[in-house]
């Protein structure tokens, strides 16, 4: 045999590997994707629960939207079915299979998609969701900021009023180290699991939770910025 010949069917054997591998992957998260989730903005103020199916319906496979949808999210109205689209877009599609909003996975279990005019919308599974939400409620309340040598330098509270989307408000107390008070935070949400302050300018300090159940301002520096739930 040539070596032509040989190269011709070994490049062959390479795309029909591929090829397979691809399928696999895509047959994977279709497998993984059965169950419920929750879709929501981005720090779930307005939520509803998909239930994605494994039978087929049309174009795609099945779907069930709780009846809170089309009010929470007034898009999913158009949603009657979803699918997995290339390797890794789970989609879902209107009756034609058109897609109404595609999502990637941003992180394990956590997939994000863009409607253009509205934002990003979330698609998590449910159980992280309501575990994540729980989260969000102890976060509610009176925090002490501090430096890394333990010593207090502003209390603020973090409520659950809302503050424009997905956002929450502040109120910082008197009395607080200038640095902080120049900053000034309004509002802050719960991202990623992050505590994400914001400021009136939009300036953003983020911060998260150390093994000592302490929320560390970063990047950390040698003077670092904690804060500590009262």
């Amino acid at each position: 045999m040539s070596f032509f010949r040989v190269a011709a069917l070994s490049a062959v054997a390479l795309v029909a590997a591929i090829g397979l591998a691809q399928a696999q992957d895509a047959t994977t998260l279709k497998k993984d994707m059965v169950g419920q989730w929750e879709l929501s903005t981005t720090e779930r103020s307005k939520t509803c629960v998909v239930t994605l199916k494994g039978d087929a319906a049309g174009q795609g496979s099945k779907l069930e939207l709780e009846p809170a949808c089309k009010t929470a999210l007034p898009f999913t109205k158009d949603i009657a079915a979803w699918s997995v689209k290339g390797l890794d877009i789970v989609r879902l599609q209107d009756a034609t299979g058109e897609a109404v909003i595609d999502f990637t996975e941003v992180e394990a279990g956590i997939f994000e998609g863009l409607r253009q005019g509205e934002g990003v919308y979330i698609l998590q599974n449910l159980a992280a969701a309501r575990s994540m939400a729980k989260s969000m409620d102890q976060m509610i309340g009176d925090w002490a900021m501090v430096r890394g040598n333990g010593q207090p330098i502003c209390s603020l509270v973090l409520t659950n009023t809302e503050a424009g989307p997905d956002n929450f408000q502040v109120f910082v107390k008197p009395k607080c180290d200038p640095a902080i008070a120049q900053f000034n935070p309004t509002q802050w949400r719960l991202e990623r699991g992050q505590i994400i302050l914001m400021s009136k300018a939009g300036d953003t300090w983020q911060f998260e939770a150390d093994d000592n159940a302490q929320w560390r301002r970063v990047p950390d520096t040698a003077d670092p910025l904690i804060m500590l739930r009262q």
